[in-house]
């Protein structure tokens, strides 16, 4: 009997052990700008007809309740962190606002999102997103802003014949303000990845 014991504790620990070993890979690779920019999925298709986008914020391992491991359900009915949000085209209240080769501006419910680069193609400070949030049990809107020196890109092509815009994005966001009283707040631990594309969109200069 002790030999099918220690057989199965063995198996055991050798499948944690390659969990773990899995997790720390993965969160590598999320923090790593180069391994984040080649997993930038294409979310939407200009076969919609019509202008489209997609946005996802993957919020770091460091800054979910217990390090991720709760099930979604438990983490949805306490209004905790989740581990991604997202919105786009089709989102309550989304609209396109400023949109030309160094300046993408999407909003929606709740939403707001604003990536600039400067004439060399490097994000600027002024990139932001104002987001809702589960934080510790409450409901917050944060205003987030990349580091002194930002994280990221903003790639754009022109559609021929035409002044539309398609495209992808990622930047890391790290400073972030309760968006009602402007006061800073002690979170995310590490960087936030804001990342996605868009199909399609009219070039509109304000």
């Amino acid at each position: 009997m002790k030999k099918p014991i220690k057989r199965w504790l063995f198996i055991i620990a050798v499948v944690l052990l390659a969990g773990i070993v899995g997790l720390v890979w993965i969160g590598l690779r999320a923090n790593d700008p180069i391994a984040m920019e080649e997993t930038v999925a294409e979310n939407v298709s200009d076969q919609s007809g019509g202008p489209s986008f997609g946005v996802r914020i993957i919020v770091p391992r460091a800054g979910l309740p217990l390090g991720g491991i709760l099930p979604d359900w438990i983490v949805e009915k306490q209004d905790l962190t989740p581990r991604e949000l997202k919105f786009d085209h089709t989102s309550p209240g989304a609209k396109i606002g400023s949109v030309g080769p160094g300046r993408i501006e999407l909003s929606a419910d709740g939403w707001d999102l604003l990536i600039e680069t400067d004439g060399e193609g490097r994000i600027t400070p002024g990139t932001h997103l104002v987001f809702p949030l589960g934080l510790g049990g409450s409901r917050l809107r944060l205003n987030c802003r990349p580091a002194d020196r930002p994280k990221g890109f903003l790639r754009t092509t022109t559609r021929a014949g035409s002044g539309e815009l398609s495209g992808r994005f990622l930047v890391e966001l790290v400073n972030c303000r309760n968006a009602e009283s402007e006061r800073a707040i002690d979170w995310p631990p590490s960087a936030l990845t804001v990342r996605g594309s868009f199909v399609g969109l009219p070039t509109v200069r304000r």
